[in-house]
């Protein structure tokens, strides 16, 4: 891939971004295009139109009357934020509302899958190993390892941020490298940041998107109501969909006996409610000094938000990212205290000095063999991240210290 240019500060972004706010207000201005409503209700009634008459049944198959009751109040609530405190540029106006009414679609998309094969959303799963820690922590490495054990099965971007399976014909792969490419003409450190690809390994964020629960949105946007509205809710409701979601995809890919390798760092902030559906999970805890694992969040946050909003304020970044890693990491370890399963930590500093000692040692506390195929799958993937783009986030962030 193309080296992205330099990123002189943490709220740098692309000339391009400018040019699409300037173009959007003259087509809401010219009439050419209308502007985009964030209120839930009109929200709600776009993605609805489609289904027509049954879209009511569409959002109550396979979920409880709390379960729908959960997502509307969230929808309600995330729609106000983003209107009233987000502060969004047209482009984040645009960005916020395709977002939010994907969510609603492919929830209702989903229901209809149900109505019509029930037994996915009951489709009995292999353990899951989950990776357990803070963003910037080298999770993502742990699970780019474990994926390549061929033992185990994972999750691919374009499955997370399209999980509904196609019918005749599954576009999704397309859509999703089409949305990668759109996304990185817009933010040009997008990849250096957090390296995607459409049938690569991926975490399961969009999944929990998907139910709103907070941790995207307040990566892009400022929303503290929202963020402390959600977090001292019960996420039981979006976990249990999550679940549904996950069992789905692995029906549809046929891979539900082998232990999915599942990582999203927010389930340190739930970590209850995700082990209430996977009671027969293994878990690798995963840490890194708290310094760097605030500095490069805070990149990563302000990059995702400077593109969707004009006045974005570094020092409050930093300030909220202090308190999400101290909360993530009380409610992760409370949790810890309560669970008898088994569970293997690995620090980010083993992981750079000898990665393949630190996975081993990891297998063995959860008592997996560890195999000369998947020593080799993994051995690949190592090979194949050398020259990898987010290397240039360790530049930046050098930069930006000793600026």
């Amino acid at each position: 891939m193309k080296a992205p240019p330099p990123r002189p500060h943490p709220l740098a972004r692309s000339p391009r971004v400018d040019r699409a706010n300037r173009l959007l207000v003259e087509a809401w201005d010219k009439g050419w295009l209308p502007p985009p409503l964030l209120e839930a209700g009109a929200l709600w009634e776009s993605a609805a139109r489609p289904l027509g008459q049954a879209a009511r049944e569409a959002e109550h198959a396979q979920r409880s009357e709390a379960d729908v009751d959960d997502f509307r109040a969230r929808l309600d609530q995330l729609a106000e934020a983003a209107r009233e405190e987000a502060d969004l540029n047209p482009l984040g106006r645009v960005m916020a509302h395709g977002q939010l009414e994907r969510a609603i679609r492919n929830r209702l998309r989903m229901g209809q899958v149900w109505m019509e094969r029930p037994a996915m959303a009951q489709t009995p799963l292999a353990p899951p190993i989950i990776i357990v820690g803070h963003m910037r922590s080298g999770t993502t490495r742990i699970h780019k390892l474990l994926a390549a054990d061929p033992a185990h099965s994972h999750t691919r971007y374009c499955d997370a941020f399209h999980p509904v399976p196609g019918r005749a014909v599954d576009l999704r792969e397309w859509k999703a490298a089409f949305e990668i490419a759109f996304l990185g003409a817009l933010n040009p450190w997008l990849q250096s940041i957090h390296p995607v690809a459409s049938d690569e390994v991926e975490e399961e964020l969009g999944w929990l998107a998907g139910a709103f629960q907070h941790s995207i949105y307040e990566s892009q946007w400022r929303i503290p109501s929202y963020s402390a509205w959600s977090e001292a809710r019960d996420a039981a409701s979006v976990y249990r969909e999550f679940a549904r979601v996950l069992r789905t995809d692995a029906a549809h890919r046929g891979n539900a006996d082998r232990p999915r390798v599942l990582k999203v760092p927010v389930f340190s902030e739930n970590l209850p409610e995700l082990l209430a559906q996977f009671p027969d999970a293994r878990l690798i805890i995963a840490t890194r000094d708290r310094k760097a694992v605030h500095r490069s969040a805070v990149s990563l946050v302000a990059n995702q938000m400077a593109v969707q909003s004009d006045t974005v304020d570094l020092a409050a970044i930093e300030a909220e990212w202090d308190r999400k890693i101290a909360l993530r990491e009380e409610r992760r370890e409370g949790a810890l205290r309560a669970w008898n399963g088994a569970v293997a930590r690995i620090t980010f500093e083993e992981m750079t000095a000898d990665w393949e000692s630190a996975i081993a040692r990891a297998y063995g506390d959860l008592g997996i063999e560890l195999s000369l195929a998947a020593l080799s799958g993994m051995r690949k993937a190592m090979s194949a991240s050398r020259n990898g783009q987010h290397r240039a986030h360790s530049a930046q962030l050098a930069r930006f210290q000793s600026a």
